[in-house]
C-alpha cells in the first residue's frame, strides 16, 4: 500500500469535549484534522491539502504519530514537526 494513500476520512472533534490533555494541544490537532476533512482538502486520501502537493503530513504513519503525540503532549512541551514528520518533543 502507498504510504500516502489511505481511504479513511478524517473528521475533527467538535464541541467542548477534548481528546488531548488540554486545549493547548487539542486546538492544533483539530486544525490538522480539519485540513484533511473531505469538504476542505483537495485530495484528503493522499494527504493533499491544496495546490496538488501541499500535504498535511508526509505519510499516514506520520499523521498518526503527530496526532498520537498531540494527544499526550503536556502544556510545557512542544512537538517539532519537520517536512511533515514528527521529529521530537521538547520541554519548553
Amino acid at each position: 500500500m502507498n504510504s500516502r494513500h489511505n481511504m479513511r476520512d478524517v473528521f475533527p472533534a467538535t464541541g467542548t469535549t477534548i481528546t488531548a490533555k488540554s486545549w493547548m494541544t487539542e486546538a492544533p490537532m483539530r486544525m490538522l484534522m480539519n485540513n484533511l476533512h473531505p469538504d476542505v482538502a483537495e485530495n484528503p486520501h493522499e494527504l493533499v491539502v491544496y495546490g496538488g502537493i501541499g500535504r498535511a503530513a508526509g505519510t499516514w504513519e506520520d499523521f498518526d504519530k503527530i496526532v498520537a503525540t498531540l494527544k499526550t503532549l503536556n502544556d510545557d512541551e512542544t512537538l517539532l514537526v519537520q517536512s511533515g514528520k514528527p521529529v521530537g518533543v521538547f520541554r519548553t
